[in-house]
């Protein structure tokens, strides 16, 4: 059996309950309503488009210390991940936009980063797909990851640097968190339940990732 298999089922768990949860049970937000639900989902999204992002970079890092493709293949990894919650973050986003703001986009600081964001995820992929040669790609591909992180603190503190349609930080703000002490354990749980799917998925890419470069060895010709 695979050994990621019970993990994944704990994850897909975790993921049903705090869906189930966050639409059904716990209080609409006073100011936002039923709106506010897809909170639940978006705000898991943008935080692993930041953590997905992070562990590229550290991976980008070690790489380029260590020289072991391992961390190669966590980077390449974990950067094919975050494009998915990245773009996950802008559906949800524009949804959310559409309920609240009256428009699906806005040309807003938070959200002109976040597109940023997805652009920087999928020129990394790309630029890997680009290089063929195993070890060069591996770092050309740990440059870019480590300069394309920057735009993650700018994505975050774009709301405070520059005056747009999109809310203030929730709960990563100076003071305390500005949202009911309930939606709060809702939003954290779904967080924590959205970070166990990322990293089973994390998981299971690497593995992917490995026999891909056992296949390219075995390609290689014999010196």
């Amino acid at each position: 059996m695979d050994r990621r298999l019970p993990f994944g089922w704990l994850a897909a768990v975790a993921v049903a309950i705090s869906t189930v949860v966050g639409l059904f049970i716990v209080p609409a937000d006073a100011a936002q309503g039923d709106a506010q639900r897809i909170m639940y989902v978006h705000v898991p999204s943008a935080w692993l488009a930041y953590a997905a992002f992070f562990v590229t970079l550290v991976g980008s890092l070690l790489y380029l210390v260590r020289r072991d493709l391992r961390f190669d293949r966590v980077a390449a990894a974990s950067a094919e991940i975050g494009l998915v919650f990245t773009g996950l973050t802008i559906v949800t986003g524009a949804i959310w936009g559409k309920a609240t703001w009256g428009k699906w986009w806005d040309w807003d600081p938070r959200l002109t980063t976040t597109a940023i964001l997805f652009v920087i995820y999928a020129g990394y992929l790309l630029l890997r797909q680009s290089i063929v040669e195993r070890r060069r790609r591996a770092r050309l591909a740990a440059v870019f990851g480590i300069i394309g992180f920057l735009n993650v603190p700018v994505v975050h503190f774009s709301v405070l640097w520059w005056r747009g349609l999109h809310q203030a930080p929730t709960i990563v703000r100076p003071g305390d968190p500005t949202i009911d002490h309930l939606l709060l354990i809702e939003l954290l749980a779904s967080v924590v339940a959205f970070t166990l799917v990322y990293v089973w998925l994390l998981r299971g890419r690497i593995d992917l990732e490995r026999s891909h470069d056992d296949a390219e060895l075995q390609l290689e010709p014999a010196p």
